[in-house]
């Protein structure tokens, strides 16, 4: 049966990674968010920030529990431990549960337990390199890869400079290698955006501005160490921008050195490439072509959309059958 055979799944998550759920967004399916007056993290809203749709629909915190759902989406651990208990009523957490993983593990990549331990859970990571290094136990688990748009800006890179967006970077410290930034910046022009950079970096870009921001510069650099695939990456690349960067987590199984970007953990052989990109412009622009294609074949958003819709469909349907059985 079709996905348009059925009534639209209704789906209830918390705002907690605003870029993330503006594509998740992008589904046949209504998203359903909690609000409280003083916006905390979880509870802000539709906001500002992202051209959300209709299918986006907020709901003050305490009236939740009064609405009928088809899935809960966790997407922290406060979701998960805590939040869940604050919002909903017992009958809503019986419904179908998801816990979608943005993040690596904070703590030891080999031996860090996920949060979820209820076998009725479906953990959802991001990248296979997540599902790899968590220690998922015995909860089902999936991966649905990064879904991202390019906007309609095109990549010029007239600027000779390096980008790099990531924010807070300086309170996140070498996990997401501020001291790397810090350091190639004294020899290559780079600029730092992003939220809490302070006097370190030129400060936020909404994301609708994103596309013709980022367009201007010649390359964008990702220094991270040890997390998951950031959507700034996939971005970029989809828009066409070089790439470079450590070849450490999933992005080592993303850039093709040489061909559609740059990344190694030899430092100074992404500064030569840096440089080489800052010379020669006509190269970045055929590193950076070569990168969007890949991106519109890894990070397309009919496939994303297309996976979450079948993955809602699917745990749906395993609760009825289940219901049934009763």
């Amino acid at each position: 049966m079709s996905i348009h055979d059925q009534q639209r799944p209704r789906i209830f998550t918390w705002h907690v990674h605003g870029s993330y759920l503006y594509y998740l967004s992008q589904g046949d399916y209504d998203i359903f968010i909690p609000v409280l007056p003083e916006r905390i993290a979880g509870y802000y809203g539709r906001g500002r920030t992202f051209p959300f749709g209709a299918n986006v629909v907020e709901i003050p915190a305490a009236e939740v529990r009064n609405h009928d759902f088809d899935i809960i989406l966790f997407q922290s651990e406060q979701n998960y431990l805590q939040d869940q208990f604050d919002v909903l009523s017992e009958e809503q957490r019986l419904l179908p549960r998801i816990y979608l993983e943005h993040n690596t593990p904070l703590g030891s990549p080999v031996e860090t337990q996920h949060p979820v331990r209820e076998e009725d859970v479906t953990v959802v990571h991001v990248t296979h390199f997540n599902k790899l290094v968590w220690n998922n136990g015995r909860v089902p688990v999936t991966v649905i890869e990064h879904g991202v748009t390019a906007g309609t800006e095109g990549y010029n890179g007239h600027l000779e400079k390096g980008l790099t967006l990531i924010n807070h970077l300086p309170q996140r410290g070498r996990a997401l290698g501020w001291d790397i930034f810090r350091d190639m910046r004294k020899r290559i022009p780079l600029d730092l955006a992003g939220m809490g950079n302070g006097s370190e970096g030129i400060g936020e870009v909404l994301h609708p501005q994103l596309p013709a921001f980022r367009s201007m510069y010649r390359f964008y650099f990702h220094p991270v160490r040890h997390t998951s695939l950031a959507l700034a990456v996939c971005e970029s690349m989809m828009q066409g921008i070089p790439v470079i960067g450590l070849a450490t987590t999933e992005l080592s199984t993303v850039i093709r050195n040489g061909e559609n970007g740059y990344i190694h953990t030899n430092l100074q052989y992404l500064e030569e490439k840096m440089t080489l990109l800052l010379r020669n412009q006509r190269h970045a622009w055929e590193i950076g072509d070569a990168g969007r294609q890949t991106a519109e074949e890894c990070f397309g958003m009919q496939r994303f959309t297309r996976e979450w819709e079948q993955l809602f469909r699917s745990v749906i349907t395993q609760q009825q059958h289940l219901n049934a059985t009763i």
